[in-house]
């Protein structure tokens, strides 16, 4: 059974930053495309960043682009999510997912439960 469990969420400052983390069971993240996900209210799930299952190549939206970092920690079968410079718009349910065909798409298999970033002005 594959399970992701999220973590680092929390409530910061205009200009704060966080990481988060995505600890896996039951799943190799460096056999998976790996992303993060976020959904703020009244919104669509969109995709903010995806790692290659051969961490060689990454993608960014463009608004994380330059302040988002995504990573990954083979030993720890962990994938991070560096945030710095947060912006109020940032504010959202944040997602770990795995196993998808390809990078830029929804099509995940697999889904953690969410850790709430909110970003106050």
């Amino acid at each position: 059974q594959v399970r992701l469990v999220e973590s680092g969420g929390g409530l910061v400052q205009a200009g704060d930053s966080l990481r988060l983390s995505c600890v896996a069971s039951g799943l190799t993240f460096s056999s998976h495309i790996t992303g993060w996900f976020r959904q703020a209210p009244g919104k669509e799930r969109e995709l903010v960043a995806a790692i290659r299952y051969s961490g060689g190549s990454r993608y960014y939206e463009d608004s994380a682009n330059g302040r988002f970092t995504i990573s990954r920690d083979t030993a720890k079968n962990t994938v991070y999510l560096q945030m710095n410079n947060l912006k109020f718009e940032d504010t959202a349910v944040y997602y770990c997912a795995a196993g998808a065909p390809v990078v830029k798409t929804t099509d995940y298999r697999y889904w953690g439960q969410g850790t709430q970033v909110t970003v106050s002005s």
